[in-house]
C-alpha cells in the first residue's frame, strides 16, 4: 500500500519525465527545421556536438550544426580536342576524342546557326599507355569551308570552337614575333605598335656589380626573360641562335613588314629585333672578354628598382663567342662594321674561354669554333670543329650546342672535311627519323606523356625535325610538325591552348607558368616551327 510520500516520489519522478520528454521533442523539432532548411535527407552530413552540460537550463542550446558548403565544384574539360585557332583549309584536319567507347559518328556544326554542315565516322585507334587514355579520330579533311565551328558527338558533347582559314599561320607567325619587341627593355613602347601592351622605357638606369657596389655601368636594352625585367645572355643566345637560323633556312616568310619600329627600312625585320639584343651583349662584356652572366632586377622599397650585374661565367662567355659570330655573318651584307665589332668581340670571348677550358663544356667550345670557322676561315678554329667530329661520331644531338654546331658545319662555304660532313648528315637523318617514327607511334600524334608538360622537349624536337626537313625534304615530317602546332593549340588532352591570346581555353587560364611566348628561348622555336611549316616546300598535312 502506497503512502503519501510515495505518491510524492512518484510525482516528481513524472515531472522530470515530462520535462526530459519536453526537451526530446523539442530537439527533434530543431533537428527537423534544421535538416529541412538545409534540403538533407538523413543525419550524416552534419557533425553534432555533445549536449553534455554540467548545469541545467531552460534556455536554447546551439546544436553546433554548420554545414559546409564551400567546395569546388570539378572542371569539366571537352572529350572532343580540336586545334582552337583553327585548320588550314585543304590541309588535313583531325579532332579527337577521348572515349573508351565513342559513338560511331560525329558532326560539323556552324558556330553561329548550329547548323550542321558536316558528318562523318569516328575511327577509333584505342588505348595509349604513354597519356593513359583512350583515343579515336574525326577526320574531316575534305570539309574545306572557311568558316567557324564546333565538332559534336552523341554521349561525348562538344568541342571548343575553332576555325577553317586560308592560312592559319601567318598570323600565328607575326604574333609569336612579335613578342620579342613586346619584351624590349629600356624602349618605350607604342600603343600603336604594342596596343595594350604599351608602356614607357624601363630600366633604363645603371647597374651595380653584385659583388662591388661603386661599380656601376649602362646595361640598357636586351629582352626581358621575366615579368621583373631581368635579362640573361645564356636564354639570349639561345633565342638569337634560333631566331637566324629560321631567317637562314626560311628568309620569305619572315619580311620586312612584321609590325616593329623598325619595318621598312630595307633589312628582314628578324635581324633588326635580334640587333636589339645584340647592343645589349655588346654591353655585357668585359674589357678582357668575358661576359657577365645576366642582369637582375630588386625592388627596393626606398630607391625603387635596383639592377645588379651578376657575375662572369665560362658558359656564358663561350656561348656569347659562337652567337656574335653567327650574327656577323648574317649581318654583314647590311652593315658590315657592325658586323665587324661584333666578329671581334666573338673572336675575345673566345681567346679569354680558350685560358680557361677546363670550366669550357667541349660541346660549347665545338659550337663556337663551329661558328667562328665558318665567318672567318681561321685554321685554328677548323682544327677545334674537326677534332670534335672526329672523337665524337654518335653524337648527343639532343644537346643543342652540338646540334647547333652541326648545322653550321654542314651550311657553311669554307673548305671542310667531306667524310666528317656526310656523317654528321647521317646522323642528323637518323635523328629526324627517330623523332618522326615516335610522334606517329603516339596516338595524339606528338611524342609526350600523361602529365601534359613537355612543351619544351617538344619543340626542342621540332626545331631539329624542320632542319632535318629543311635538308632531305620529307613530306611526312610536314605533318609531323604540323601536328606539333595543333597540339599546342588545344588538341591535347588538357585542352590547352599554349600561346598567348588564341583559344577558347588558354594556359592563362590554368596556369601562369604553362605559356611558350614567355619563355624567349622556347618562342623562338615555336617561330621556327610555324616558319617550316609555311615553308613553301612543305606540303602541309599531306600523310
Amino acid at each position: 500500500m502506497m503512502t503519501l510520500e510515495d505518491d510524492e516520489i512518484i510525482g516528481k519522478i513524472m515531472m522530470r519525465k515530462s520535462m526530459i520528454l519536453k526537451r526530446i521533442t523539442g530537439l527533434v523539432l530543431v533537428l527537423t527545421l534544421l535538416l529541412t532548411a538545409a534540403g538533407c535527407s538523413s543525419l550524416q552530413d552534419f557533425q553534432v556536438e555533445s549536449l553534455t552540460s554540467s548545469e541545467e537550463t531552460n534556455e536554447f542550446t546551439s546544436l553546433g550544426l554548420s554545414p559546409e558548403f564551400d567546395y569546388e565544384v570539378p572542371e569539366s574539360l571537352p572529350n572532343i580536342l580540336v586545334d582552337q585557332v583553327g585548320y588550314a583549309a585543304g590541309s588535313k584536319k583531325l579532332a579527337m576524342i577521348n572515349a573508351e567507347t565513342p559513338p560511331e559518328t560525329f558532326s560539323v556544326l556552324d558556330a553561329e546557326t548550329g547548323r550542321e554542315v558536316y558528318t562523318g565516322k569516328i575511327e577509333s585507334k584505342g588505348y595509349d599507355s604513354s597519356v593513359n587514355a583512350y583515343i579515336s579520330y574525326a577526320d574531316f579533311t575534305d570539309f574545306n569551308t572557311v568558316g567557324t565551328y564546333y565538332i559534336q558527338a552523341a554521349s561525348i558533347g562538344r568541342s571548343y570552337v575553332f576555325g577553317i582559314v586560308e592560312d592559319p599561320y601567318q598570323s600565328l607567325l607575326t604574333k609569336v614575333f612579335k613578342q620579342y619587341y613586346l619584351s624590349r627593355c629600356g624602349l618605350t613602347l607604342s600603343a600603336e605598335l604594342a596596343g595594350e601592351a604599351a608602356h614607357n622605357a624601363c630600366h633604363s638606369r645603371e647597374a651595380q656589380m653584385k659583388d662591388e657596389a661603386m661599380i656601376k655601368r649602362d646595361v640598357s636594352g636586351g629582352w626581358h626573360v621575366d615579368e621583373i625585367g631581368s635579362r640573361d645572355v645564356i636564354s639570349g643566345c639561345q633565342a638569337v641562335n634560333t631566331l637566324l637560323l629560321a631567317y637562314e633556312l626560311y628568309p620569305d616568310d619572315l619580311g620586312d613588314d612584321m609590325g616593329i619600329p623598325e619595318s621598312g627600312n630595307g633589312i628582314p625585320d628578324v635581324l633588326d629585333e635580334v640587333k636589339y639584343e645584340i647592343d645589349w651583349l655588346l654591353k655585357m662584356q668585359d674589357t678582357s672578354g668575358a661576359v657577365y652572366a645576366s642582369v637582375s632586377s630588386v625592388d627596393n622599397k626606398n630607391m625603387g628598382y635596383i639592377l645588379y650585374i651578376d657575375g662572369i661565367t665560362m658558359e656564358a662567355t663561350i656561348h656569347y663567342a659562337a652567337t656574335m659570330a653567327k650574327f656577323s655573318y648574317l649581318y654583314q651584307s647590311y652593315d658590315r662594321d657592325f658586323a665587324t665589332l661584333c666578329l671581334q668581340a666573338s673572336d675575345r670571348a673566345f681567346r679569354y674561354a680558350e685560358n680557361y677550358l677546363a670550366d669550357v663544356s667541349e660541346k660549347q667550345y665545338f659550337f663556337a669554333a663551329a661558328e667562328l670557322y665558318r665567318a672567318t676561315g681561321g685554321y685554328q678554329y677548323h682544327s677545334v670543329v674537326k677534332s670534335y667530329l672526329a672523337q665524337n661520331p654518335d653524337p648527343d644531338l639532343d644537346n643543342d650546342y652540338v646540334f647547333w654546331g652541326y648545322v653550321t658545319y654542314l651550311s657553311t662555304k669554307q673548305k671542310v672535311d667531306m667524310n666528317l660532313c656526310e656523317a654528321a648528315t647521317q646522323n642528323l637523318m637518323r635523328k629526324g627519323e627517330t623523332i618522326s617514327f615516335a610522334s606517329k607511334d603516339s596516338k595524339l600524334l606528338v611524342n609526350t606523356d600523361e602529365k601534359q608538360g613537355g612543351n619544351a622537349g617538344l619543340l626542342h624536337d621540332m626545331a631539329r625535325l624542320a632542319i632535318v626537313d629543311h635538308i632531305i625534304t620529307n613530306h611526312e615530317y610536314a605533318t609531323v610538325l604540323e601536328n606539333h602546332v595543333h597540339y599546342m593549340l588545344g588538341r591535347n588532352l588538357q585542352s590547352i591552348s599554349y600561346l598567348d591570346g588564341v583559344g577558347g581555353r588558354n594556359y592563362r587560364d590554368v596556369d601562369a607558368s604553362l605559356g611558350i611566348m614567355n619563355q624567349v628561348d622556347q618562342n623562338a622555336e615555336l617561330l621556327l616551327l610555324l616558319a617550316a611549316i609555311m615553308d613553301d616546300e612543305l606540303v602541309v598535312g599531306e600523310e
